[in-house]
């Protein structure tokens, strides 16, 4: 087995076959397949609505259905353009940088509908027990919800059309080269040996990243730092959160692609590292501002999500607990000093929690993580944490955070050149809900 073959096996997802070992009368096994399914359905309620109701519950009432919309229009798009181009383009054959034209508007999947999955071809091809039908879904959900994340750092002032196309060049050539860098067994990041369980780089860094660029290129919100910019209503926020941590179980132990023992594991984990983050963002705001808050809570608890996120299935739960205390305390820092000293207006803190949180989460997998849950039969020891393995995450991140943010920085002056980015002053003050949508909140 090549040094991919045995990479493939090892750090992503379940794929425990090596494909050209995958019998030809291979048949799909139902309990894994059933998993993968609630999976999918509870990664795409993170969305709509919890991310709806996350991010709506945290801006002004004039905001709320705007904000709610965005989340609500972007999973309606990004679902459009996985199906035309944005699978193919991410686990498609291609190169090392990205996928192929292979399976534009997925065609051949006439072919194979009913047999498992395998991902790529000849020696480093992984094979699952599941339909690609499953695999394909529960990829677009991760796709959705990576886009919908970066509304929150230019939530209350960018035009709904300038999103709109934004999203759309950024799914396509954003975030599917990365998700194929790391996640096809052809990804030159894969190949490195990067780890990323659920989405670390692919997910929260990519859009945290990204939601930073948005926040410096669109600027501050007109009163910045002088108007009351409180949340409307953080019950929805809670709410939205709450919704959130559970189907984070499905991005998490859903991204062992089957009903197995790593997915019990990184269930474990992810319910460990949350709890721990909710507990340290607490303790540190009760500490320096004198009493521990509503949004404090949930924010610990997204925070503690984003940094199990690359770990889930390469930790035991000590240390999960370690990266979840960690990643409290750096989310807090994110969204309170961070923000501060840079001056930038990240509105629901996309940066500072998911950008940050995700850095902290996928170097400490190399740190902390324990070889035998990645072994194989080929390679039984897996991959344990060493400052080897820390390196090679380091420059993981570093090439996801400087790719994304060149790009975003690109992709947002074309948008603004075609259509402009932010609305104006005085549609601002009146609120996005009457000037974009024509509707208010009752």
């Amino acid at each position: 087995m090549t040094r991919i073959a045995r990479a493939a096996a090892m750090a992503l997802p379940a794929l425990v076959v090596s494909g050209a070992a995958f019998a030809q009368d291979a048949t799909i096994d139902t309990g894994d397949t059933a998993w993968m399914l609630t999976s999918t359905a509870i990664v795409l309620l993170m969305t709509v609505p919890g991310l709806a109701l996350f991010y709506a519950g945290m801006v002004r009432k004039k905001n709320v259905l705007a904000t709610m919309m965005q989340s609500f229009a972007v999973a309606g798009l990004v679902g459009v353009l996985w199906m035309v181009a944005g699978y193919s383009l991410a686990f498609g054959e291609g190169n090392a940088y990205i996928g192929d034209l292979s399976r534009v508007l997925l065609s051949g999947m006439g072919e194979t509908w009913d047999k498992p999955f395998v991902l790529g071809s000849g020696d480093a091809a992984v094979a699952t027990t599941i339909p690609e039908s499953v695999f394909i879904t529960f990829q677009m959900t991760f796709a959705i919800i990576t886009a919908a994340l970066i509304t929150g750092a230019v939530a209350d002032r960018m035009k709904f059309s300038a999103l709109m196309v934004f999203v759309a060049l950024w799914t396509l050539l954003v975030y599917s080269p990365v998700a194929h860098w790391v996640w096809h067994p052809n990804g030159w990041i894969f190949a490195l040996g990067a780890l990323d369980f659920a989405g670390g780089t692919v997910v929260h860094i990519n859009a945290g990243v990204a939601g930073l660029v948005g926040a410096v290129v669109l600027g501050k919100r007109v009163g910045y730092g002088n108007d009351n910019m409180s949340p409307y209503n953080l019950a929805f926020a809670v709410i939205g959160a709450s919704m959130l941590w559970v189907g984070w179980f499905g991005f998490n132990a859903g991204s062992a692609v089957g009903a197995n023992a790593r997915a019990g594991m990184a269930m474990l984990v992810t319910q460990v590292a949350a709890a721990g983050a909710v507990m340290a963002w607490l303790v540190a705001e009760w500490a320096i501002k004198g009493k521990p808050s509503v949004l404090g809570a949930i924010s610990g608890a997204v925070a503690g999500l984003v940094a199990i996120t690359p770990a889930a299935g390469f930790v035991l739960p000590g240390s999960a607990l370690v990266i979840g205390v960690v990643a409290g305390l750096a989310g807090f820092w994110g969204a309170t000093a961070l923000k501060h000293w840079c001056g930038y207006d990240d509105s629901l803190d996309a940066f500072g929690v998911h950008g940050v949180c995700g850095i902290a989460g996928a170097l400490l997998v190399g740190i902390f993580a324990y070889g035998p849950l990645s072994g194989t039969a080929a390679a039984p020891e897996g991959i344990s944490g060493s400052m080897a393995q820390f390196m090679i995450q380091f420059y993981a991140v570093a090439a996801v955070f400087i790719f994304t943010a060149v790009a975003t920085f690109i992709l947002l002056k074309v948008v603004d050149a075609i259509v402009g980015l932010r609305v104006t002053e005085e549609e601002e003050r009146e609120g996005l809900d009457v000037t974009l949508h024509g509707e208010r909140l009752g």
